[in-house]
């Protein structure tokens, strides 16, 4: 297994910390939940966790992370990604034995078959028909732009733009943030979040994002990539960046709810005008 940059590593034990699940920071890392599983139980092993001692050097981390003392006995085998194997049942003629062929192909040291299928079992007996989603006070705000643009005038060449309306949702109380600018690009997105901060407030656990170029490297339906800009921005404010599933509307309702209702309460009323505003 490739190891990770002592950076990810550490990213992924301030997340653990933070009480993210293993999805969550596999999403805003950039990896596998496997390998976040791999690595956290060796932090335990090593005896490890959020915040490292301050003497502890990338060298020294690295040492304590991957020595043949630190995968003793204690050491955890290697976890499939049940959603993963969920999925790729309901695929024509996938079976069991063939997913836990191809995971063994991965993984030697991995589960017997008969202790695979059992945890599958057990997995796939704590799901539930239907997610309500429940979301504690401060623990996320949902971003997204709308799909409609809102037209600026440039006050000093009367040229007009079709500016972006940024949205941002608590999840807790809905409550709403929405400004225009001038593009969706790395920098207007970053200096949004920071803006939507600042009304809020504060900053909360986790900021979902939906799979947008600028915060989102590589969108994919498994494993979506956080830019590293915006991973940069997350651990300056303490927080994560997860990016919503794509084709997974409940991730990012709350959001959708509150596009709909900025596009509706503001961009509908004003239609017929346009706002006039110095550009620098």
């Amino acid at each position: 297994m490739k190891r990770l940059p002592m950076r990810k590593i550490e990213e992924t034990l301030r997340l653990k910390a933070a009480g993210l699940s293993h999805r969550e920071i596999a999403a805003s890392v950039g990896v596998g939940r496997s390998t976040i599983g791999d690595y956290l139980e060796r932090a335990k092993q090593a005896g490890l966790s959020w915040p490292l001692p301050d003497d502890l050097d990338d060298d020294a981390l690295e040492r304590r992370m991957f020595s043949s003392a630190g995968q003793g006995h204690g050491q955890s085998r290697p976890q499939p990604d049940w959603a993963h194997i969920h999925r790729e049942l309901r695929r024509k003629s996938v079976t069991l034995t063939l997913l836990w062929e191809e995971y063994r192909a991965v993984h030697p040291d991995g589960y017997g078959y008969s202790q695979f299928c059992d945890r599958y079992r057990q997995w796939k007996g704590r799901l539930s028909p239907t997610m309500r989603q429940r979301h504690a006070a401060g623990e996320k705000m949902f971003v997204d732009y709308a799909g409609q643009t809102i037209d600026m005038i440039d006050g000093r060449t009367g040229e007009v733009h079709a500016c972006q309306l940024f949205v941002a949702v608590l999840g807790a109380s809905s409550y709403t943030y929405a400004e225009a600018t001038l593009t969706q690009s790395l920098p207007d997105w970053c200096s949004s979040h920071e803006r939507a901060f600042r009304f809020f407030g504060g900053v909360p656990e986790q900021v979902v994002s939906d799979n947008l170029k600028a915060g989102i490297t590589k969108a994919c339906f498994y494993e979506p990539q956080v830019n590293r800009t915006c991973a940069d921005l997350a651990a300056h404010y303490d927080t994560a960046v997860v990016p919503a599933r794509p084709y997974k509307p409940r991730d990012k309702a709350k959001v959708e709810v509150g596009v709909q209702l900025i596009e509706r309460w503001i961009i509908a009323k004003l239609r017929n005008g346009a706002f006039s505003h110095w550009l620098s």
